[in-house]
């Protein structure tokens, strides 16, 4: 069985801190087999880490729209920030990507609404079930919910930002996935649902702390 962790962040976003010798740790002991490196607007490392790694990491994107953030996954480039989300899209699907909703109707996150996921939903192709940092504010059942009338997979993921918090929430398939294969695989798919250590939902705050003291993650 594979364990994928479609959503993290690595110390290219300004509020990731996971290494290139941690990723490489992960998938060497597996702890995970598959991870997606979806830095915040920007794709340069988890190009880098593809091209060491191949297909055990995927090129994702967290991508900010005028309506929230949602991720571009297989990605070959950077997909431009701050467009509308129809757009967006439009950019993901030019490059064969697939669409993954991150943490839907959150507010204490950019989340997307309701509203605005019904205006997109033909072109969704995976709703983050689970999100393993959503412990203030889980929205997690609704977005099942959502995804189950609307036939959509859903994913599991860690969200994680640090070390602490990979390897906890994931999702587990029977194969290796491939950007043709990876949604059928969900359908049959099992969400592991682990919460992280509670001081690595600080990662955020701290890492972005120390970009601003220009000190080293």
């Amino acid at each position: 069985m594979i364990k994928i962790d479609l959503h993290t962040h690595s110390v290219f976003s300004v509020d990731g801190s996971i290494s290139e010798e941690y990723y490489t740790q992960l998938l060497k002991d597996k702890t995970l087999n598959t991870i997606a490196i979806t830095d915040h607007d920007e794709v340069a490392f988890a190009l880098e880490m593809h091209n060491i790694h191949k297909e055990n990491i995927i090129v994702g994107q967290e991508i900010t729209t005028k309506q929230g953030e949602i991720i571009g996954l297989f990605l070959e480039k950077k997909i431009e920030p701050h467009q509308d989300i129809k757009q967006t899209i439009k950019d993901i699907k030019k490059q064969d990507g697939l669409v993954y909703i991150p943490h839907p109707f959150e507010t204490v996150r950019s989340g997307i609404t309701k509203a605005t996921l019904e205006t997109i939903k033909d072109e969704v192709d995976i709703v983050e079930a689970h999100n393993g940092r959503a412990v203030f504010q889980d929205k997690g059942p609704e977005a099942t919910t959502w995804a189950r009338l609307n036939n959509k997979v859903i994913a599991s993921s860690s969200d994680a930002h640090g070390p602490a918090g990979i390897g906890t929430s994931y999702t587990v398939v029977k194969e290796q996935p491939t950007k043709e294969t990876l949604v059928s695989l969900l359908k049959m798919a099992r969400l592991e649902t682990n919460r992280p250590p509670i001081l690595s939902l600080l990662y955020p705050k701290y890492n972005r702390l120390r970009v601003k003291l220009k000190l080293n993650k």
